[in-house]
């Protein structure tokens, strides 16, 4: 495994890619009080600043963590893809109806009574420690290498890892 770390624009491309495509992440809250509070969540846009977005239930219990400790962790994982992504940072909410518009889709029906659901609410994440595992080569380059490495006896190098500095 290769260590490759990335800063600013690199780091802030790196972390869009992985977040996004993975999309599915796991939120922690109360990070105070083992055992967690952990909800999967889905990501509904990284801004140029690095920040992660996710629409959410204001009255949900994880809302309630982040307003009394504003700190949660994310966890992405593709295990098809060998891709996976921590995130640690502080989480604030807000109603900014004009971020609810640009962030809802059609799926957050399944959730929410549509844009003006008074219980809908908007979570930023501000990464402030974040790391990286992705592979190094597309999918079936991966898998030839492993095929080579099993028949060779040698370990061969498949993943990259790092931190991502997007301060």
């Amino acid at each position: 495994m290769s260590r490759t770390d990335l800063k600013r624009d690199e780091a802030i491309a790196k972390l869009k890619e992985l977040a996004e495509k993975i999309d599915f992440a796991m939120m922690a809250t109360d990070l105070s009080h083992p055992p967690f509070h952990i909800v999967p969540m889905s990501t509904k846009k990284v801004d140029k600043e690095g920040n992660i977005w996710f629409l959410s239930d204001g009255s949900s219990t994880h809302n309630r963590h982040i307003k009394e400790e504003e700190r949660a962790l994310l966890t992405y994982s593709s295990g098809s893809d060998m891709e996976f992504l921590t995130v640690y940072g502080q989480a604030l909410i807000s109603r900014n109806q004009k971020m609810i518009e640009e962030l809802y889709g059609s799926t957050d029906d399944m959730w929410f009574d549509g844009k003006d659901d008074p219980n809908i609410s908007v979570i930023e994440i501000k990464p402030s420690d974040v790391h990286y595992w992705d592979t190094k080569d597309n999918k079936l380059v991966s898998l030839l290498k492993m095929g080579v490495g099993a028949l060779t006896g040698e370990q061969p190098d498949l993943m990259e890892t790092g931190e991502l500095d997007i301060n």
